[in-house]
């Protein structure tokens, strides 16, 4: 939790998208229906109407300041609220100023563009309300406290890590590096734009059974192999999550703003138990950092994965299965 040398608002401002709609390069516009976005999820998915040639999206937005933010008692002038747009893969903050709806009222709305050359994946989308306060211009007073998901190529508002499941001989691979783990069933690389993870098709039967959509045994061996391979990937990309983050001058880390910063708010609550996702977050660098106490976290992120990936359930499935099939042999 940052501390303000001022008088802040303390409830955040609401934010909700309203219309979301695409740029064609023939020039013509198509306004996208409500399955683009998730007020749920807090996400939008530009890539919901199969376009490939969009240009920029126009993202209606309305946001609701919290009471007190044209109180009497006010202690700053000139309130003004924007949009910011942050893709931290690309390094493009985009911004644009919200108009209010009616003289006294809370609510205000208008829009944001995305450019596609812009943007790779994920952006994040926050409004912030600012002011001049003690003569200082600009000043934050309000924001949202979680941020909306802007995904330029997904076509579902699913905020969840995405993955990208990948088969290859590593043994044969033209990726070199994959040739090193060649006796591995699978592998997960952080470092791509979405995290990815490889089969390795040179275990013999590994592929059929991931694919296969039969019953009994074998289907919770197989629920038993993808929350194994799941408790690695969270694992994975935890620690690729941690080990990339950016620090303010003042030695405090960022939330990224990609599937990064989504990662690290889902696993920090079991990761750091009982504080906020920020101090929690603080924490973690610290230790990972320099401070004692790595090693000995490491045990809760393996649980945070392990949660994640429901292993518990599938393990408990897998045994009740083979219980019952011993069971039918014996009689």
């Amino acid at each position: 939790m940052k501390i303000y040398p001022y008088k802040r608002l303390t409830r955040p401002i609401t934010l909700r998208v309203t219309s979301v709609s695409l740029k064609l390069s023939d020039g013509t516009r198509d306004p996208l229906d409500t399955s683009a976005y998730s007020t749920q999820e807090q996400t939008v998915a530009l890539g919901v109407a199969g376009h490939t040639d969009w240009v920029t999206a126009t993202i209606g937005l309305s946001a609701t300041l919290p009471p007190g933010a044209d109180g009497p008692d006010a202690t700053w002038s000139d309130l003004s609220v924007l949009a910011v747009l942050t893709d931290g893969e690309t390094n493009v903050r985009t911004s644009a100023a919200l108009i209010r709806d009616a003289e006294g009222n809370r609510d205000w709305s208008g829009t944001v563009e995305v450019r596609r050359d812009d943007h790779l994946g994920r952006a994040s989308l926050a409004v912030y309300a600012v002011g001049t306060v003690d003569g200082v211009a600009g000043r934050s007073i309000a924001e949202t406290d979680r941020s909306w998901v802007v995904d330029t190529v997904s076509d579902e508002p699913v905020r969840g890590l995405r993955l990208d499941v990948q088969k290859a001989s590593f043994s044969k691979s033209s990726r070199e590096w994959l040739r090193a783990y060649a006796d591995a069933p699978w592998l997960v690389d952080t470092t791509a734009r979405v995290p990815t993870v490889f089969v390795n098709t040179d275990i013999d039967g590994i592929v059929g059974l991931l694919d296969s959509n039969g019953s009994g045994v074998d289907s919770k061996v197989r629920d038993l192999l993808v929350a194994q391979m799941a408790t690695d990937v969270w694992t994975a990309v935890f620690h690729g999550a941690i080990g990339d983050l950016e620090v303010e001058p003042g030695g405090n880390p960022v939330f990224p703003t990609d599937w990064q910063g989504e990662v690290l708010r889902e696993m920090l609550p079991d990761v750091v138990p009982g504080v906020h996702v920020e101090e929690a977050l603080r924490q973690v660098h610290r230790r990972r950092t320099g401070e004692a106490g790595w090693g000995e976290l490491q045990t809760r992120i393996h649980y945070a994965a392990i949660r994640r990936a429901e292993a518990a359930r599938a393990v408990g499935f897998a045994i009740r299965a083979l219980e019952r099939t011993n069971r039918e042999s014996e009689t």
